[in-house]
């Protein structure tokens, strides 16, 4: 009742008040309260990615073109020399590489956000065997894209 139309309290957002998401919304808070460490397996997955990710822009010798940056399980994988840390930084952003890379990823199964200036998400339903095969898959479209190389 205090939540407009109704209340003087107007919420909105992405799926706001959408019966599925606050469902789901729910079932993960009761998900959490179950499981506490939840939280360090995101941790380890995203360790993971991050680690083989820097390991193959060390191989594909692309560390001064593309930055990938980290928190917890959220990352993004900027095609542009790093830290990025503003805006200026993240317009750097090499659009079309990305475009190309995004591609190649999308045709080796991974529907990732199409632009260059979002992030990517894991979650509790993903595995050490999803993780490992994204990071193949980022490796081999990297390649393709910055060296022509398609295995």
């Amino acid at each position: 009742e205090q939540v407009s139309p109704v209340g003087p309290v107007y919420q909105a957002g992405t799926l706001s008040g959408n019966p599925l998401a606050m469902a789901a919304g729910l079932a993960m808070l009761d998900g959490i309260d179950r499981d506490p460490s939840l939280y360090d397996r995101l941790e380890a997955l995203g360790r993971r990615v991050e680690s083989a990710t820097q390991a193959a822009l060390s191989e594909l010798n692309l560390t001064d073109r593309l930055c990938f940056q980290r928190v917890g399980s959220m990352f993004c994988l900027y095609f542009a020399p790093g830290p990025v840390r503003s805006w200026d930084d993240a317009a750097k952003c090499d659009g079309d590489r990305f475009s190309t890379w995004f591609h190649h990823m999308f045709q080796r199964g991974f529907s990732l956000a199409p632009s260059p200036y979002e992030a990517g998400f894991l979650s509790t339903a993903h595995t050490e065997a999803d993780v490992d095969a994204f990071t193949a898959a980022c490796r081999e479209s990297l390649a393709a894209a910055f060296l022509g190389d398609s295995p």
